[in-house]
């Protein structure tokens, strides 16, 4: 790949997450690549080398390499003609400090040859090394420019600080945080669960609210000192999860969770898990018997009651090992396999119909009840006996 674009005098160059997350001996996610190089002249080298190519963005430069099924973001050095705080007018240039100048944080904007050697034209690498999250320049400039900096600055403050937060760029976000709710829900939910993912968030969402940033994208009560006390369960356990922490941050009511996560723009699955979130399970405890544990998991699912156990948890705050102990049972748990189906009931000579599936919800329940013990010959006999 990178060979391929280094033909005809060009240098190009690894930069943002890949340079910063190797650094950091992280894993690397998403590799994008910075080149003097017109989109044209990307197509044609990839081309000559044998390797698919997505014109992605054209028209900001971008063309998506694939080798070895792996993408790879292309971008044209750049500079912005006209921002309006969502969208820009950009130009291409061969200058890399023009191009570092328009990125967001001074982590980002540092390049890697293919020899390894570095590029850290706005001293990114201090600040990495140091935990230090900076916007490049004037951080008002980079909020104007794109909005979204605002959370992204959350964001990574949250994931690779290891200090106090930049006093000028916190700033520059409470300033500007009314813009927010210019964004679609879709780039704030995204930004907001990538936040929420890290180990301890807490202290940043404070920042957040101190900032009046979080009241702009979240309205309403903001439940921090709930998201506290469950991100220290959920990190005791080893098991963070950022949708959960969201709802907890929020705490919709079940007549209000619809609402919260058309909010967010949640995809279905996750409207889904929110509205099981909300359907509040307070019987769940460490004291549950087996058989009536049984049957929440058969009627409301494992995923559901491990959210609602870190949840019922989070009120009770004790009994650490009660609460570990439900969750290696919930864990073992398998789901039994309800013997009939709608066609028994069509093969016992009853017409097709709305009856049909009330008789078998109605078996369901009498199988439930029966803590799943009923095998075949005993369900089809009951069956018989309601007919």
């Amino acid at each position: 790949m990178m060979v391929a674009l280094s033909t005809r005098g060009t240098t190009p160059r690894f930069v943002g997450g890949c340079v910063r997350d190797a650094l950091l001996d992280r894993p690397v996610k998403d590799i994008d690549i910075a080149t003097s190089d017109a989109p044209e002249i990307v197509l044609e080298k990839l081309a000559a080398a044998g390797l698919k190519s997505v014109p992605t963005g054209l028209k900001h430069g971008t063309v998506t390499a694939i080798a070895n099924g792996q993408p790879f973001e292309v971008t044209t050095l750049r500079r912005d003609v006209e921002t309006d705080g969502r969208h820009a007018e950009v130009a291409f240039t061969d200058d890399w400090l023009e191009d570092a100048g328009r990125r967001d944080l001074t982590f980002n904007a540092i390049y890697c040859d293919l020899d390894g050697t570095l590029y850290d034209p706005v001293d990114g690498l201090a600040d990495l090394r140091a935990g230090a999250v900076r916007f490049v320049g004037d951080a008002d400039d980079r909020i104007q420019e794109d909005v979204l900096r605002i959370l992204r600055f959350f964001r990574f403050f949250a994931h690779y600080s290891s200090g106090d937060i930049d006093a000028a760029g916190l700033k520059a976000c409470k300033d500007h945080a009314h813009q927010l709710p210019r964004l679609s829900a879709e780039r704030i939910s995204a930004e907001m669960l990538r936040l929420l993912s890290a180990l301890d968030p807490v202290p940043t969402v404070q920042l957040m609210a101190e900032a009046s940033v979080l009241s702009q994208i979240l309205p309403g009560d903001q439940h921090i000192n709930n998201l506290r006390q469950l991100v220290k369960i959920e990190v005791d356990a080893g098991s963070p999860d950022p949708l959960r922490r969201l709802f907890v941050l929020g705490q919709p009511d079940k007549p209000d969770a619809k609402t919260f996560a058309a909010s967010f723009r949640l995809s279905n699955v996750q409207k889904i898990r929110v509205l099981a979130l909300a359907d509040r399970m307070d019987n769940l405890s460490p004291d549950l018997p087996d058989r009536d544990l049984r049957k929440l998991l058969y009627i409301r699912g494992v995923e559901a009651a491990l959210d609602a156990s870190y949840l019922n948890q989070a009120k009770a705050a004790k009994d650490r090992a009660g609460w570990t102990g439900l969750r290696q049972r919930i864990d073992r748990w398998r789901r039994p396999q309800f013997p009939l189906k709608g066609q028994d009931v069509l093969d016992l000579g009853l017409p097709a119909g709305p009856q049909v599936g009330e008789l078998v919800k109605a078996m369901q329940a009498w199988w439930i009840a029966g803590e799943f013990n009923a095998d075949r010959d005993a369900c089809i006999a009951e069956l018989k006996r309601l007919i």
